[in-house]
């Protein structure tokens, strides 16, 4: 340990005014405790999904997810996290609470992402022999871990870290310039969750991808009922570039698709309903897609998928990491709170483009029409949602590596 005034008046502080704060609710799992911190609900997501690839590993590794207690990585509404992950509230970052927390989960290792350092904290499972390793380091999260009175605190709290990972030059750099050991800070990209392609019939792709094989195909997913009328409008008007063009509709409800149904019948399209049974002709404009389970089927017969309930406000957007698994270009409305990080990096990569309106929709999908432009669209973002298993990956290897070594040293 590396002797720092500043680490210890903070450490002072921390342990004179500290509360122990609450017990942990949960026991110890047997085996392995990998100690992950997300410092919001988009690194939370992707470490999720890291427990899930350790588990299918090694069965015997847990993980315990902490997030920050003041409800700023709670999801919009409360959706669970998927995986197998122990979700915990950060404790304060005080002696005490340290000591509490770290007596009850004894990890093996500490994922820290993002930044935003806890000294207490950090510095006690450092004294316990927990190796430290920062994940997704951002630059900006980094900026918060600066204490102007206490000037050396970040060096000495970035020196027990053994490896950094950082999301880019710039977080390596602020990294480095914070006193990091440049050997230890490597650049490895963002830490996101992984795309998974979803489960279809093989047979209704054989038979559907038949029929429209010729067709102009886009699909509209997740719809609400106040986006239906902007959807039709951009298919009458897609539809008058290209005659054969069939649009599928998948309502956000399954229990919202009568409604729905009445207002395209309202219009005179020719359409079937997938529960019914029924399959596409030569005449058929429109998929009525009113099942569930069935989102695997329609994003690979779509080249080109409009993502709902993000024209009005209220819905938060829908996932886009789905489409990008499944190779379509994707159109977006400006009401994407949830997932707006991620429509941002589709964005940027010219994987995505945002629309507004029927007419903004309509000139999105005519000009993704030819097969060609939509590839392209499709395959960068393709190439963005592979790059997160990649950084995926790395962790994994870096987790395994840094558990193997701590078992050899114990033995």
């Amino acid at each position: 340990m590396r002797r720092s005034l500043g680490l210890a008046a903070y450490l002072a502080l921390a342990r004179r005014g500290g509360q122990a704060g609450a017990p942990p609710d949960r026991p110890r799992p047997g085996g392995r405790v990998v100690w992950a911190h997300a410092v919001d609900m988009a690194r939370a997501r992707a470490l999720a999904g890291l427990a899930r690839q350790l588990a299918q590993h090694r069965p015997d590794i847990s993980m315990v997810m902490t997030m920050p207690a003041d409800g700023a990585g709670a999801d919009a509404e409360g959706r669970a996290l998927r995986g197998p992950a122990i979700r915990q509230a950060l404790p304060p970052d005080t002696i005490p609470a340290a000591e509490v927390f770290l007596n009850h989960w004894r990890p093996d290792l500490c994922l820290w992402s993002g930044g935003d350092l806890r000294p207490a904290l950090l510095i006690c499972a450092a004294r316990e022999g927990v190796p430290l390793c920062l994940v997704d380091a951002e630059e900006a999260l980094l900026e918060r871990s600066r204490w102007p009175w206490l000037r050396d605190l970040p060096r000495a709290v970035l020196a027990e870290f053994t490896e950094i990972h950082a999301r880019d030059e710039a977080a390596a750099r602020q990294a480095r310039r914070m006193g990091a050991d440049p050997a230890r800070v490597h650049v490895t990209g963002v830490l996101q969750e992984e795309a998974l392609a979803l489960p279809y019939r093989e047979d209704d792709h054989e038979t559907l991808a038949r029929l429209m094989r010729t067709r102009p195909v886009w699909l509209a997913a997740m719809v609400q009922p106040d986006e239906i009328e902007t959807v039709l409008g951009a298919h009458r008007e897609a539809s008058r570039a290209a005659h054969r063009c069939v649009l599928i509709v998948v309502p956000d409800d399954p229990e919202q698709s009568a409604g729905i149904a009445e207002r395209i019948a309202a219009q005179g399209w020719r359409y079937i309903t997938w529960s019914e049974g029924a399959l596409p002709d030569e005449t058929t404009q429109v998929i009525l897609a009113d099942t569930s389970g069935e989102m695997g089927l329609w994003y690979r017969l779509a080249p080109i998928c409009f993502m709902g309930s993000s024209l009005v406000s209220g819905h938060h957007g829908r996932d886009p990491d789905e489409p990008a698994a499944h190779g379509s270009a994707i159109l977006y409305g400006p009401n994407v709170a949830r997932y707006l990080h991620r429509y941002s990096r589709y964005a940027e990569a010219g994987a995505a483009r945002i629309v507004r309106d029927t007419d903004t929709l309509a000139v999105a999908v005519q000009a993704l029409l030819p097969p060609d432009r939509a590839a392209t669209m499709a395959h960068a973002a393709w190439e963005v949602a592979s790059r997160g298993a990649e950084v995926t990956d790395q962790v994994v290897e870096m987790v395994l590596d840094t558990l193997d070594r701590r078992a050899a040293a114990e033995t």
